[in-house]
């Protein structure tokens, strides 16, 4: 059934509804989206975190191990997750187990597990988990690269927590934490599989009746630094890790992101097929791996990058890396680069469309983004019509994308004397 999005009266407001229904399988999934819910609405570093985490640990009458028992029993999936801009809840149940699922779902709304046992099981979880970090040094050089690019900002704060702040946090921080950001007001429904729109329409209104009003705030507009700024931070590693970023000066709400999605492709986002692979690997065998994406979100946009390598290697790669950028952004790219990235997007969109959880995630992203919902299907055809002339013009007409900064691990030795 085709994709569609219903406004569904709620209390006075309206709650979107992102839908399509298929039987092939008989199992239908509702997630309840809350906007401005995810990390940079926290007022203590990793609060949202940790409050979704308690929205995972069941019902106060219940308990942990009752809920999730429960669950399992009926072959019943329901987790809560967090992300920069949004806090998601997700339900998936066999068709027959549904009516179960949503009276599982609507206890853990009404009745969370707000008992001192449940805060200090995820506290233990993520204090674990953040010590276990302290030796990631992916997580460091990201996170190091964060407090570089973003400086002042929510996006620089250590938005998944410290040691100490999660230490800190209370349930009252989380109980007001989930009471003022989970409401029907900033809700959006997301629904999809073996059920009518008309009876997915009475879920998502009988869920969203049970929710507050919450106090919309705006998600924040995030700056990127231009600075060219690079950080060193020395641990005992074999070797380099080199994580970089730069500006975009192109917002989510642009029309034509396809040639982003091109420019993105063929500049770190291929693999094989990308400038950064193909001069760093399979040139110079610097790395087994370098890519780079073009981050457009409501709240920033920024080019964001990663690789590993040898430490003697590092200052040549990170060179290589700004040698790579300055040539793409001041030549652009070659006829035949554009026809071979034609021919893997298009070939290979299926790919990306062929699960129903997939369709819903897209359709959700174009509501998200207020796109129309075949969005994607458009800039395909661009995609297929674009000139080389308009790549290169959109390409080179971005040289903010050279103002790279680092981010670096490696060991003392290796960093350079200033």
């Amino acid at each position: 059934m085709a994709q569609t999005v219903k406004a569904i009266a709620v209390k006075g407001s309206s709650v979107p509804m992102v839908y399509e229904g298929g039987d092939f399988v008989p199992i239908v999934t509702v997630q309840l989206v809350f906007s401005h819910a995810g990390h940079l609405s926290n007022t203590q570093d990793g609060l949202a975190d940790l409050s979704a985490k308690l929205l995972n640990e069941g019902t106060r009458k219940e308990g942990s191990v009752g809920f999730a028992t429960k669950l399992d029993d009926h072959a019943i999936e329901l987790h809560a997750g967090v992300g920069r801009e949004t806090l998601t809840i997700e339900l998936s149940a066999l068709k027959s187990e549904l009516p179960y699922g949503l009276e599982m779902l609507n206890a853990l709304l009404q009745d969370p597990n707000y008992t001192p046992e449940a805060l200090a099981q995820i506290k233990r979880q993520k204090i674990g988990w953040l010590q276990q970090k302290r030796a990631d040094f992916d997580f460091v050089a990201a996170t190091k690269l964060r407090e570089l690019l973003f400086e002042g900002s929510a996006l620089a704060r250590p938005y998944h927590g410290t040691l100490e702040s999660v230490d800190a946090i209370t349930l009252e921080d989380i109980k007001q934490f989930i009471s003022t950001h989970l409401g029907y007001n900033n809700l959006t429904a997301v629904v999809g599989g073996d059920i009518t729109v008309a009876d997915a329409e009475q879920i998502v209104k009988a869920i969203a009746k049970q929710l507050p009003k919450v106090k919309e705030e705006p998600l924040p507009t995030i700056g990127v630094s231009s600075k060219k700024l690079s950080v060193y931070t020395p641990e005992d590693t074999q070797q380099a890790y080199i994580y970089f970023a730069s500006p975009f000066a192109y917002g989510y709400d642009q029309k034509d992101q396809y040639k982003a999605k091109i420019a993105e492709y063929l500049l770190g986002g291929a693999g094989f097929g990308s400038r950064l692979m193909e001069e760093l690997r399979v040139k110079r065998g610097l790395t087994y791996g370098a890519y780079a994406h073009l981050i457009r979100s409501k709240s920033v946009s920024y080019l964001s990058g990663y690789l590993q390598t040898k430490i003697e290697s590092q200052e040549e790669a990170k060179r290589l890396i700004e040698e790579i950028v300055e040539v793409f952004v001041t030549k652009g790219i070659t006829q035949k680069e554009l026809e071979d990235t034609k021919q893997f997007l298009l070939g290979s969109e299926p790919l990306r469309t062929e699960t129903l959880s997939q369709r819903l995630h897209r359709a959700y992203n174009a509501y998200y983004y207020g796109r129309a919902l075949d969005f994607d299907k458009a800039q395909l055809k661009k995609i297929e019509q674009v000139t080389l002339q308009e790549m290169n013009h959109f390409i080179l007409s971005h040289p903010e994308l050279a103002n790279l900064s680092f981010s670096i691990v490696t060991t003392q030795d290796a960093i350079p004397k200033r």
